[in-house]
């Protein structure tokens, strides 16, 4: 199986990083821009991302304030928040990895499917609204 290429979209936010962190890293946070869930900022914390396409069981890997965080999704994906300070401002870099040629996900459609979609969505979409939501 070949490895399709991550998903990786980087943007600087006027906030500063801890408004941003608390907007990627608490579950009132998550849904405002993203999905409903039931997310805690705990190492190995099983939650759910309550999509449209269906539940999404996910799993913190990594949690590093307000630095990094990182958990899996559904039975493929990682997803990556990476903040990085800039004065006042905040520069945020998703990954959403785990792509892979062939693979087919929990809604029968190929990796190659969903990650277009979801890069168009993460593009158009999700991060506009991140945006939003912490320049308020």
């Amino acid at each position: 199986m070949t490895a399709i290429p991550e998903i990786v979209h980087t943007l600087v936010l006027n906030a500063p990083i801890q408004k941003v962190w608390e907007a990627v890293s608490t579950a009132e946070g998550i849904a405002a821009w993203f999905m409903p869930n039931n997310f805690q900022a705990i190492e190995g914390h099983a939650f759910t991302i309550f999509s449209p396409f269906g539940d999404s069981p996910c799993v913190v890997k990594e949690l590093d304030p307000p630095h990094r965080l990182v958990f899996s999704w559904g039975k493929d994906w990682v997803a990556t928040f990476s903040l990085k300070e800039l004065g006042d401002k905040t520069e945020f870099t998703l990954i959403h990895s785990g792509w892979t040629e062939g693979t087919v996900t929990e809604t029968g459609d190929t990796h190659e499917v969903i990650r277009e979609r979801m890069n168009q969505g993460w593009d158009s979409s999700v991060l506009p609204k991140l945006r939003a939501y912490v320049e308020q």
